[in-house]
Formats: structure tokens, C-alpha cells, sequence
């Protein structure tokens, strides 16, 4: 075990590598981080110099790797190299190392004695049996958050730090994780691997699949109007409609007094009253819009464009919004509820009409 910072290892070569970390014996002249050893901190310089991190590249997937010795490792995949199999639970694994210690798991050689999970190693071990201490040894010098494992915190303090270590070889954007790099080269390599198992649509992250779920063919909508009863799929949408009948008004702008009940007419009374933002001009009409969709469906109606077609019939229309309102007329779902006499409606205008004529009939119960 480190004494500096509690962390196990299975070897003394192991920890004595970790010690270099504390003892500053390879030390980035940039920015003070201290590395294991040599190889890790010519790594490391590349981050501050011209030189792409991630200098070898796949030639089959374009994936980079910050060492030679990776990208072998990887490129068996794409040419069906050697591979190790387990014959326990027929894993595949690139290199015998890495089987080596998958097998742990089978022989129960590093057994967590709380829930009985298996390990890969005593490192593995130590940090999972944190899960149930709540041990957190890892604490952020800036803000005093603990972690549970090293990584976390190395991950964390770049937010302090402002470090963006994983740069995109095709744009030069910055990231502070792996993760986010793996994320954002989607964006140029069209890469959309998540799908939609309902209606086939394809998505770049595994939060927009989910988002698009319950917005697109989920019919639960838990969260409801205690004023009119129109229910919502998500809270924030809610809290949104509540303003149409408390009459908040959360946007003030900060030239004057007005204050507005929704972002966007912010933007517009900051555009046009005080110039301030960005000015998006139609090339037809010369009407000025605050927002690139606004701009969007605004030329539509101009071209005569219909982009969005009722999947039940025909019919045709300018958003995506006015198709929704319109495929209600092809459902028996009633989506609306009063929120005075418990009366359902298909439309969301049926709901609102109804509800002022039940107030002047019913006494309003807040409770």
C-alpha cells in the first residue's frame, strides 16, 4: 500500500513505479504533473506541444492511440489476430495479460466478503469494497469533494483546472475526457450507433436514444397541472406550463425593467430594443429572428414546404409541432385532464376551454 494516498498494489514494482508520482521524479515542466515514469510523461508533453497526443492511427476505424504497443493490440481486432479465449465463460481477450486476469474472476481469488462479487484484482477489489464502507480517500484540494477512486479525482480537479488533455486530430477541439473525444468524433466520422428498437432512428449518444423514447413513443406522463390537469412527460416541461397561470415572469433583462415569461422573448427584446446578440435576417422578407429554427421555419412557409407528413395520413405541415397537435384526431388517447372535475380530452384547446368554464361553476380546490 501507498502511504501517500492509501492506493493497493498487487506488486512492490508496481507501487515503487506509483511512488515516482509523489517523489515529483517525472515532473512536466508545463504544468507540474508528476507521471510514473518516462514513457508516461512523453505522453503527457504531447498535450502541451504541436504534436498530436494520439499519434498512431488505426487505417481501418481512424482510431488514435497514444502508444505503438495499443494500436497493435487494437488492430487485431480488425485483422482476426491471436486471440485468448476463457473457458469458462468463452471471453475473448486480445492479449494472455489481460485473460490472466479476467480468470481471477472465476477463481474467486479476490472475493468481496459483503456481497460475494468477484474481482480482476486486489486493486479492483479495494475500490469496489469502498461501495459498501463509503470510504472516500481521494479528496479535491479546491472544493473538498472526496472520491471513492483516483481516476474520479483526476477527472474532476481538470474542472478547476481548466486541463483539456484529448484533443479532436480533425478540429483541434478540446476535451477533458476520453469519453467526450469518443463522443464528439461522431460528429465528423457520422458514426451513429445507437437505435432506436420502435422506429429504427439512429442517434450518436445512448441520452438521446432515451430522450427521444419518451418523448416519441412513450404515453406515460406522470407529472400533472394541479391548475388544469394537462399532464407532461417531463418536470421541467411542467414547470414551463405552470407559468402560463402563476404569470411568472423568471427572464429580466438587464438594460431595463422588463421581464419576460419564456428565453426566447428575452433574446428578442434584447435584439431589438437594445442590439444586443445575434441577428438572423430572412433574405426574402428582411424579418429579423434571435433564433436559427425560428429562421428555419420561417423560410419554410416562404418555399412552401411541408417537410413533416402525418403518419396516419396525407396531410402535411411546417413543423413538427403541428403535426403532433394534429395526429391526436387519429387516437383515442386523452392525454388532458381537467384538474376540477377529472373530466379527459384529446386536445390540449379542450382541456383550457373546459377548465374556465368549470371554474365558474366548481370552487377551485388548491389541495
Amino acid at each position: 500500500m501507498c502511504h501517500g494516498c492509501k492506493k493497493c498494489f498487487l506488486s512492490q514494482s508496481s507501487l515503487y513505479m506509483h511512488m515516482n508520482i509523489h517523489t515529483s521524479k517525472y515532473k512536466c515542466t508545463e504544468c507540474g504533473k508528476c507521471c510514473q515514469n518516462s514513457t508516461i510523461l512523453a505522453i503527457h508533453r504531447r498535450s502541451h506541444s504541436q504534436e498530436k497526443p494520439r499519434p498512431y492511427v488505426c487505417t481501418v476505424c481512424d482510431k488514435r492511440f497514444t502508444m505503438k504497443v495499443y494500436l497493435n493490440i487494437h488492430t487485431e481486432r480488425h485483422t482476426g489476430g491471436n486471440t485468448y479465449l476463457c473457458n469458462e465463460c468463452k471471453k475473448c481477450f486480445t492479449t494472455q495479460n489481460c485473460l490472466r486476469r479476467h480468470m481471477n474472476i472465476h477463481t474467486s481469488k479476490y472475493k468481496c466478503t459483503e456481497c460475494g462479487k468477484c474481482c480482476q484484482s486486489n486493486n479492483d477489489l479495494a475500490e469496489h469494497t469502498r461501495s459498501h464502507s463509503g470510504e472516500k480517500p481521494f479528496e479535491c484540494t479546491v472544493c473538498s469533494k472526496r472520491f471513492t477512486r483516483s481516476g474520479h479525482l483526476v477527472k474532476h480537479s481538470r474542472i478547476h483546472s481548466g486541463e483539456k488533455p484529448y484533443n479532436c486530430h480533425l478540429c483541434d477541439k478540446a476535451f477533458s475526457q476520453t469519453s467526450d473525444l469518443y463522443s464528439h468524433m461522431r460528429v465528423h466520422t457520422g458514426d451513429k450507433p445507437y437505435t432506436c428498437s420502435l422506429c429504427n432512428k439512429c442517434f450518436t449518444q445512448s441520452s438521446s436514444l432515451q430522450l427521444h423514447k419518451r418523448a416519441v413513443h412513450s404515453n406515460i406522463r406522470p407529472h400533472q397541472c394541479h391548475y388544469c390537469g394537462i399532464m407532461f412527460k417531463k418536470h421541467d416541461g411542467l414547470e414551463c406550463h405552470v407559468r402560463i397561470h402563476t404569470g411568472a415572469k423568471p427572464y429580466s433583462c438587464r438594460h431595463c425593467s422588463d421581464r419576460f415569461t419564456w428565453h426566447h422573448q428575452l433574446k428578442t427584446h434584447l435584439l431589438k430594443s437594445h442590439n444586443e446578440g445575434t441577428s438572423l435576417t430572412c433574405h426574402i422578407c428582411q424579418k429579423k429572428f434571435s433564433q436559427s429554427g425560428s429562421l428555419k421555419t420561417h423560410l419554410r412557409r416562404h418555399k412552401g414546404v411541408k417537410a413533416y407528413v402525418c403518419s396516419e395520413c396525407p396531410k402535411r405541415f411546417y413543423t413538427a409541432s403541428d403535426r403532433i397537435h394534429h395526429q391526436s384526431v387519429h387516437s383515442d388517447f386523452k392525454q388532458f385532464c381537467c384538474g376540477k372535475c377529472g373530466k379527459w380530452f384529446t386536445r390540449k384547446y379542450s382541456v383550457m376551454s373546459h377548465f374556465k368554464r368549470c371554474t365558474e361553476q366548481l370552487p377551485f380546490n388548491n389541495s
